[in-house]
Formats: C-alpha cells, structure tokens, sequence
C-alpha cells in the first residue's frame, strides 16, 4: 500500500511539472474549443505600442485593425487567421492572449482573453511596407537601448482580413508565409565588412598605420578578387569607407578563417537568436582554405556566407550601445517586468565599438551622401550582394542613429533590389524620418 500511495505521489508530481511547463502549450493548442472556433483563436486582443487595435475579437470572432495598410503592413508580426504564419503574434502570444494562468489554465468568465500590446508602432510598419514598394524584402528597427522592435515588416504579404483565394497559386505571393525579417538568412554582402573590420582592429597590430593597394583586383594562390573601382593607395578607414573588396579580402587572408568564423559566432551573424521569445533562422560562415580567393570573398561578405536580417540588426545594435547586445522583444513589458532591464550580453570590446561607430559615421567619412538623410546622425554600412544566376544583387543598408531620445538601429534588406545604397538606404530613409518625427 505504501509502495502504491509513493508511486501515486510521484505521479502526481509529474502531471505537476509538467503542467507547470507545458500547461500554456496545452492550453493554446487549436483543439481547445473553450478559446478557440473553427480552428481560430477567438480571445485576447493584440494592439501596437500606441494602443492601435492590430487583432480583436468582435462576437466570438476574430477581426483585424480597421486600416487595410496596418493589416497587411503588419501581417508577419500578427499572423493570419489560419496560423500559416507560425511566428506571428496569434500563434506565439496565444497563452498570453487567452490568459492562461497555471490554476485557471484558459478560462475566464468574459470569455475574452487579455489584451496583449506589442512593441511595434504601426505607423513605422506601414511606412516600411509602403517603402519597399512591392519589392520583396525586410525592414526592422529596433531601440538599442532597450531592445525593443519598433518597426518588423516582411513583403510580400496579403490582407489576412481579406486573403486572396490565389494565395497558394499565384507565384507573386511565393513565401509569403515566411517572415523573412527574422526566418530568413541572406548573403550578406559589403554588411559583413563590419565584422572583418571589428576582427582586423582587434588582431592587426599595426592597421592604422597600414595602406592597401587596389588596382581594381588582385590574384590569390586559387582565385580572382576583383573590385567595383580601382581605389589606388587607401588606408583602413578610407578602406571601409569605399567598400574596398581589395582591402577586405587582403585583410580576410591576412586573418584567416579561423578567426573570422568565431568572429562570425561570438557576433551572433552566423548563430541563432531569440526576437521576442521566437528562434530566428541561423547564418552560416563556412570556412575557406587559407590563401585562397574564397577565403578572401568570405571576408567581404560574400562566398557561402549567410545572415539573418535580425542577427544584423543585433550586431550594429551592439556598436552602438558601446559592444552590448540587448536582448530583442516584441511585447510591451508590464508589471514587475517593467521595472527591471532587460537581458544584455557584451559582444564586443568597448573600444572597438567606438571604433566602428567613428568609421560608420556618415557626416565625417560621406558627407555628400549624408545630405540624403537629412536630419539623421546617421552611422551606417550598406552592401550589394551578389547572389549568381544572373539576378540582380541583394540590396542592403544597415547600421543605427544617434539622434538625441531616438536610439535607433536597423536593417533593410530589399531582394534582388540591386546598389544596398541606393535601393535600401532610402527605405530606412523613410522610416526613421518617421520615426524621429515623434
């Protein structure tokens, strides 16, 4: 008998842990006709920043924000009725959106969830949406500071308050499922310069004091690198300045894979990470022979290399915040939460992010083109990345402002867009002119 009761004991005990680990996922599971019909989640309500109602319910069903242009702007951060988006707010935020609670699991006597405010501001989205101008592609601000996503935008998308009927048949909504601001992993391009550069102060004695030579290309042991202009006689900062391939891929041979790829790692540009609780897609940096021209190409950001918009966003937030990566969230904290920070980890060396902040900065090393983005202390990095098979280049424009009250990063990655500068950089243009604007 007493062997039967401590058997009992311990099974209760398990039901117990377990419950308190996976009751919110047994909770939330679409079986559960308590919250939800017809397979959608009808309880809790999901609004911006601002208040602005970005998911309700309205007699047991479930509706979207009024403005057509917020739905469709914000389809990937919210999700869609039918839970294709697997990283939208519905699906992720649904314990948080149902209420449930350990000793009530779901169930409320309204009936109608919590409200759940995320940390976007719709305005950003659907600037950001508007910006890309039917392209495919992704846009995400964030504020270094505090780790909070202002704006997330994946194109294409789709109405989900009225989806077309085509949607699984027409090759123009292709991936629209995928949000490719965090799901996705791009060559990187001139962007990941900013690593190699990081990488070269920190383990070149002399780079200051250093010049390169860049005839327009140069010949490796195995291999080509050529350059987009014949820069001559240039020193590292004026390197980075042009995006000089010639230097970088010297500079990439010079400190050898091995090196770079725990560059690639310690940065996060080639690892997973969490935005708001949801696992982004991982990078890659594979590892070339040394001497080789492959080797040198992986330098500049180019080879196999792989990064996920997200995972650079993290990164030219770190420079930034003086080497520390804040931890990327997506709901509003309240409560007990709200008083304390949020989770950070220090990536990289104070100096060296000071470093790059300097080198980044676009009124001292581009003036001229810094009168395109009037009114934005702007520190940046764009990159055009050739992607083969006769496409255009993946276009590119990350990096941050300093603006006072405005610490902002972000990244725009515009799908075979062409020049990073000139098809990206008037994207984040756009949208951190709105997002300064108050």
């Amino acid at each position: 008998m007493l062997l039967l009761v401590a058997v009992g004991i311990l099974g209760v005990g398990f039901f117990v842990v377990r419950l308190a680990v996976l009751g919110d996922k047994w909770a939330s599971a679409p079986f559960n006709t308590t919250v939800y019909r017809g397979g959608v989640l009808s309880s809790g309500t999901l609004t911006d920043r601002n208040g602005v109602l970005l998911a309700g319910v309205s007699e047991g069903k479930r509706k979207f924000a009024d403005s057509a242009d917020v739905r469709r702007s914000t389809l990937h951060a919210v999700g869609d009725l039918n839970g294709n988006i697997g990283t939208g707010a519905l699906t992720v935020y649904a314990p948080k959106l149902m209420g449930y609670n350990f000793f009530t699991g779901a169930y409320s006597r309204a009936g109608l969830g919590k409200t759940v405010a995320l940390t976007l501001d719709s305005r950003l989205n659907v600037e950001a949406y508007k910006a890309l101008n039917g392209r495919r592609g992704a846009v995400m601000v964030m504020n270094y500071k505090t780790g909070e996503v202002l704006c997330m935008v994946s194109r294409p998308a789709f109405d989900p308050g009225d989806p077309p009927k085509n949607v699984d048949s027409d090759p123009a909504y292709d991936g629209v499922y995928l949000n490719r601001a965090i799901s996705a992993s791009y060559t990187p391009g001139s962007t990941f310069k900013l690593l190699t550069a990081a990488a070269a102060i920190e383990n070149i004695e002399d780079l200051s004091q250093r010049k390169f030579r860049c005839e327009g290309s140069f010949e490796t042991e195995r291999g080509k690198v050529t350059c987009s202009k014949t820069h001559g006689t240039i020193t590292f900062e004026e390197a980075l300045t042009a995006s000089c391939n010639c230097a970088f891929g010297e500079l990439a041979i010079e400190l050898g894979a091995d090196i770079l790829a725990g560059y690639a790692k310690d940065y996060g540009l080639s690892e997973r990470t969490k935005v708001g609780g949801i696992t982004t897609a991982k990078g890659n940096f594979e590892k070339a022979r040394p001497g080789t021209a492959n080797l040198a190409w992986s330098g500049i950001g180019q080879y196999n290399n792989t990064v996920c918009p997200a995972s650079m966003l993290r990164y030219v937030g770190a420079i930034a915040n003086d080497g520390v990566a804040v931890d990327m969230s997506l709901t509003q904290r309240t409560g007990l939460a709200a008083v304390f920070p949020g989770g950070s980890k220090r990536i990289m060396r104070s100096d060296t992010a000071r470093q790059l902040e300097d080198l980044m900065d676009y009124s001292v090393h581009m003036p001229a083109t810094a009168k395109n983005f009037p009114g934005l202390q702007l520190h940046a990095k764009s990159g055009t990345a050739e992607v083969g098979d006769g496409k255009k280049p993946h276009a590119w424009f990350a990096g941050f402002i300093t603006n006072e009250d405005h610490p902002l990063a972000f990244v725009v990655v515009v799908e075979n867009g062409g020049g990073g500068l000139a098809e990206a950089g008037p994207v984040a243009n756009r949208v951190l002119k709105v997002a300064i604007s108050g």
